[in-house]
Formats: structure tokens, sequence, C-alpha cells
């Protein structure tokens, strides 16, 4: 499905090479098993492309793509495996934050050993920003200590966790300020629990990480501390960003072409399937003229996830409707579909558009 927009044009780093990519990854996620199994020669197809220094700067062997290169990269991945597309969201958070630390020792060792695909990074943050933040006592605590940090408690929400060589995660202080750290998950304390059995993405290897007395050194400490540690002025990547739409959109540009091949032998879905398209290309037209403008704030990127949401859960939706029993079967792009769509109401997602959808579930008109 070929986008058009007056501001936009395909970035040109994307070329024929990337659109092998695309199909490699596709056809590595057909199939019920393969949501099941951590995305192993997905990953090496990443690597081999470059794409595991997307968010790395060029001073430290990355390639550094901006905004719009980076949204667009991210909706074709999404479409091929939403599965291995988050867990490089994952990796790309951590090598984001990691080059928040001042220390350029730390940023070259550590830059050179994930864009290399030699070791994996991944994030354990939520605790920091939207997970459990209604209990009194703090998930992980942070005490400063002679030897670095000590950061003890309970990381419930990391990607790949038992994969990590890294894990950017932080505490909370006595006096209530916030750090975030680099762990080496060879570090003493450090145990990763058994990935969840989730609704969709099992293969993503999410699960909680215990941090027994994990004591990380000084150079190790990426910023703080600081109230909310996670607040930057850039922007980029935190809970409500165009990261998260970005993959809605190619969930729901998948559902919509799979929705295309049906109308093809059934032109009464035409009249569904070419308002689908429409909105799907409304929204992307919205969203890469956000960036172009350099407008973006976080009010629009509501609405942008807001309307991400509501097209990738009723293109599903739509999709199964359509291919009627079939799509009910385990495996069927149709139901894999309906389930991954699920994710995008739980993952990083603020309250007013959670309202938003939960609005439109219940017809409240505004």
């Amino acid at each position: 499905m070929p986008e058009s927009s007056s501001q936009f044009t395909k970035p040109a780093r994307f070329t024929d090479e990337f659109e092998r990519l695309i199909t490699t990854i596709s056809e590595l996620a057909q199939g019920s098993e393969s949501e099941h199994l951590w995305p192993a020669e997905a990953w090496e197809s990443l690597k081999q492309a470059g794409v595991l220094g997307w968010n790395v700067p060029l001073e430290f062997g990355g390639t550094d793509l901006n905004s719009v290169e980076m949204t667009y990269g991210y909706i074709r991945l999404a479409e091929a495996c939403l599965t291995t597309t988050f867990v490089l969201t994952q990796f790309n958070a951590a090598c984001q934050r990691i080059n928040w630390s001042e220390d350029r020792n730390l940023k070259t060792n550590v830059f050179n050993e994930l864009v290399s695909g030699g070791k994996f990074a991944t994030v354990g943050i939520s605790h920091l920003t939207t997970s459990r933040q209604h209990i009194s006592k703090p998930t992980v605590t942070a005490t400063k200590t002679s030897a670095g940090w000590l950061l003890d408690g309970f990381v419930p929400w990391v990607t790949g966790a038992v994969h990590a060589d890294y894990i950017v995660t932080g505490g909370v202080c006595e006096d209530g300020t916030q750090i975030l750290g680099l762990v080496s998950t060879d570090f003493q304390g450090v145990e990763p629990q058994p990935p969840i059995d989730m609704l969709a993405m099992t293969g993503s290897q999410t699960g909680a990480v215990k941090l027994n007395q994990v004591t990380i050194p000084d150079e190790n400490l990426i910023a703080g501390p600081v109230e909310k540690v996670m607040k930057r002025p850039d922007g980029q990547g935190g809970a409500g960003s165009l990261t998260t739409s970005a993959l809605a959109l190619g969930v729901a540009r998948r559902a919509i072409s799979k929705l295309k091949e049906e109308a093809e032998k059934r032109p009464d879905l035409l009249e569904i399937f070419n308002p689908l398209q429409a909105e799907y290309q409304g929204i992307f037209d919205e969203m890469f003229d956000t960036l172009a403008a350099g407008t973006l704030n976080g009010s629009i990127s509501e609405k942008i996830r807001e309307r991400s949401n509501s097209l990738v859960l009723r293109a599903s939706q739509a999709l199964l409707a359509a291919v009627k029993g079939a799509g009910f079967v385990k495996g069927h792009p149709a139901e894999r579909a309906i389930r991954e769509a699920m994710f995008f109401l739980v993952w990083s997602c603020p309250q007013p558009v959670v309202q938003a959808n939960m609005r439109e579930f219940a017809c409240v008109l505004d």
C-alpha cells in the first residue's frame, strides 16, 4: 500500500535492501509458533542490515536516524512482525538512554557491543513512569554508597530480560528523586524471572527482573538523582510518543492489506476496505506532516495515538469478520492481528488515550 502525502517522501535510506529485509522478517513471522519463540533469526537479519545502529550516534558507530526515518522504519517493520519490532523499540530505548550518559568511555564501549550485535540491551523503566506509580513504596529503591548506587527491588516489565546483557533501569531515592543507570546482567544480585505468557507477542520474552542489593558503579549512572528522571527535553521515546502509534499503524496496515486481498475476491468488501485505507492514510499523513513541521507536542501525540489505537482495533476486527470462521483459528493473520491490537491498549498508553478508547467502546459521544 504505497503512501502519498503532500509532505512525505520515503527516506532515501529505505532502499530495495530494506524491502528485502521486510520480506524476510515477514516470512519468519508466519505461523503460530513464531510468536512464542525469541526472534533470533529476525534479530540476526536486523543486525546484518545495520538496523541495530538506528538509534546510536554516528560518532559511536551508529546511523542516528531522525524522527521521520525512525517512524517510517517502525511502521514497516511492525507490519512485518510486531514481536521483532517491539524488541527493537526496547533496544533502541536503551540506546537512547545510554546516550544521555556523560561518560564517553562508557558510551564508546557499550555502543560498540550493541551496534555490532555482540550484546543486547533493553529497558526496565515502566516503574519510573506509568506502571505501579500508585503504590506508596517504590518498586525499586536507590541508595548512594561509597561503591556507587545500590538498587533493590522488582522491575516489573523487561522485554528480553533473559537474553539481555544490559538493562537500563533505575530506582527511587529516599527523598523521592530518581536515578537511571546501566545494569549489567552479570552484576551480583540481578535475577531475570521466567518470561510471561502474554495474550500476544510472548516471543518478546518479557518478564520481571529482581534486583537483590545490586551495586552499579558511578560510571554506570546515566541520570539523576532528580525528580522524574525519565523527563527529557528531547521528548523522544517516552510514554505516548509516536513510537507506539507507528507500531499500531504498522499492524493496522497489515490488517488492511489482508482485507484488500479479500476485497479482490469479494468486491462487496470494498466499501469496508476503502474507508479504512483512507483513514490509515490520513493518520499517516498527519504523523509525517507533523514531524516534518517540527510541531509535535504531547497533545498532538495523544490524538495520533488515540486514532491509531482505534484504527488497529477496528481494522483487525473487520478482517476477522471478512474471513469468517477461518480467521477464528489459532495462527490465522486475522486472529493474530486482533490479539496484537489489544497490546496498544496497555503499552505506554497515556490515561487520556485509554479514556478516549473506552469512550469509543461505550459509544460515548463528545
